[in-house]
C-alpha cells in the first residue's frame, strides 16, 4: 500500500503538456495565459473579475490592501484558519480580532461576531472552513449594518456554493480569495486569486501585486516621455502568478467539477463505513450549503481526545500521514507575544483538541480508504 496522506494534488498528462506549451513559448511570465487563467475562473464562480497572485496569503493581502485597510484598524475573524488569514492584516498595520466558532462545522459563528464589532473595525473575514460555506447571507446583513465590508477566505472553498450559489461570486461580499496550493481542489504549484465585482477594487488589486506600476496612460498624472513610460502609484509587491503557473491552473480548472465531484463521493463512503462508530463525530454539510470537501475534518468524541497523539504515532507507523486543522490562531507563540490569551474563543480551542483531519484528495482509491479506516478502527480499540 502506498503512503497515504490528508490531501494530495492530481495532475495528468494534459497538466503536463500545457505546461510545456509554455515553455516552448515567447512568454514564461507576464504573458497571455495569466490574463485567460483569469478569465476562466471569474467565469466558473460568476464574478467580473479575478485578479490572480503568487499565492493565496498574497491573495489576501492584496485583498486587505485593497479594501483599505490599515495601521489601528481591526478585522473581525475566525482563529480556527491557517494564520495567513489573520497575518496579512498585520501586515498592514491593523489587528486581527478573533470570533468563535460554531462546533459543527468548524465555521465562525455568525452570533459571535457582532459583540466583536468596534469603531475601528473594517472588514468580517469569515473563513469557509474545510470548503463548508459560512451562513454568508446572515454575515454579509451584519457587515451592512455596520458599514463594514466582507472578504471571504475560500481558500478552502473553490467548488463549493452556498444557497446554490459560487463561492467566489461575491453575491454576499466585497472580495473573496482563493488558493492554489497542492493540496486545494485545484492547482498551480503555488497560487492565488481575489475576485469581485467592483472596478475599483479590481484596479486596485492589479496595481497592488505588480509593484504599484501602471503602464495604462489613462491612469498617468503627467504626459508620458515615450512609448515606455509607466508610472509607480502606491507602493505595491511583485505577487505576479506565472504564466507557466498560469497554463496548470487553465487546465486544472477544466477537472474542478470531476475532482469536487470524486471528494464527495469519497465523503459518502466515509459515512457508509464509519456510521455508528463510537469514535468519531463526522463533519456535516448543512442544507444551504454544497461542500468542496477541502477537507474532511472528524472529532473525537469526549472519551477518545486524551488517545489523539497515539492515534497520529500509531497511524505514522503504517504510512499514513494525517493533520490537524488548525491550532486556534491566537494560541501561536507570535500572537501570544502581541497580547493574545488562550481562553477568548473556548469552542475553537475545544474544536482543536477533538479535530483530526481524515484523508480526502481526487486520487485515492476506494481501496485505500477502506484500508484506513480499517486501520484506524483497529488502532482505535486497541488504545481505548
Amino acid at each position: 500500500m502506498r503512503p497515504i496522506s490528508y490531501g494530495k494534488q492530481y495532475i495528468d498528462e494534459s497538466d503536463i503538456e500545457e505546461v510545456v506549451k509554455v515553455l516552448h513559448s515567447d512568454y514564461l511570465t507576464q504573458g497571455p495565459k495569466v490574463r485567460e487563467f483569469e478569465k476562466n475562473l471569474a467565469e466558473i464562480v460568476g464574478a467580473k473579475y479575478a485578479v490572480s497572485f503568487s499565492n493565496g496569503t498574497a491573495a489576501l493581502h492584496g485583498a486587505y490592501f485593497a479594501g483599505g485597510l490599515g495601521p489601528k484598524d481591526e478585522i473581525v475573524t475566525t482563529p480556527n484558519t491557517f494564520a495567513a488569514t489573520s497575518n496579512a492584516a498585520l501586515y498592514l498595520g491593523a489587528r486581527p480580532i478573533f470570533s468563535d466558532i460554531d462546533m459543527k462545522t468548524g465555521n465562525i459563528d455568525p452570533d459571535e461576531i457582532e459583540e466583536k464589532i468596534t469603531q475601528r473595525t473594517k472588514f468580517i473575514v469569515p473563513v469557509h472552513y474545510s470548503g463548508h460555506p459560512v451562513v454568508l447571507e446572515t454575515i454579509y446583513k451584519i457587515a451592512k449594518k455596520h458599514n463594514l465590508m466582507v472578504i471571504e477566505d475560500a481558500c478552502h472553498a473553490l467548488g463549493a456554493k452556498y444557497k446554490g450559489d459560487p463561492i467566489g461570486s461575491c453575491k454576499y461580499s466585497d472580495m473573496t480569495v482563493f488558493s492554489f496550493h497542492p493540496v486545494k481542489s485545484i492547482t498551480t504549484g503555488e497560487g492565488g486569486a481575489v475576485t469581485t465585482n467592483s472596478k475599483e477594487l479590481y484596479n486596485r488589486l492589479i496595481l497592488f501585486r505588480q509593484h504599484g506600476i501602471t503602464k495604462n496612460r489613462e491612469d498617468f498624472s503627467r504626459t508620458p516621455d515615450g512609448p515606455w513610460y509607466h508610472e509607480m502609484r502606491l507602493l505595491g509587491y511583485n505577487y505576479r502568478l506565472t504564466d507557466i503557473q498560469a497554463a496548470l491552473g487553465i487546465s486544472q480548472l477544466r477537472k474542478l467539477d470531476k475532482f469536487i465531484k470524486r471528494r464527495r463521493e469519497i465523503v459518502s463512503l466515509y459515512k457508509d463505513l464509519l456510521k455508528d462508530n463510537p469514535y468519531f463525530e463526522l463533519p456535516p454539510e448543512e442544507e444551504y450549503a454544497f461542500s468542496s470537501w477541502h477537507l474532511y475534518p472528524v472529532k473525537l468524541k469526549e472519551p477518545y481526545i486524551p488517545y489523539k497523539r497515539d492515534i497520529f504515532e500509531e497511524l505514522r507507523k503504517k504510512s499514513i500521514f494525517l493533520q490537524v486543522h488548525y491550532i486556534p490562531v491566537y494560541m501561536h507563540p507570535y500572537y501570544q507575544d502581541l497580547g493574545y490569551k488562550k481562553g477568548i474563543s473556548p469552542i475553537s480551542e475545544d474544536f482543536y483538541k477533538r479535530e483530526i483531519s481524515f484523508p480526502i484528495y481526487y486520487s485515492l482509491e476506494d481501496n485505500e480508504l477502506r484500508y484506513f479506516v480499517d486501520t484506524i478502527l483497529e488502532i482505535m480499540e486497541k488504545l481505548i
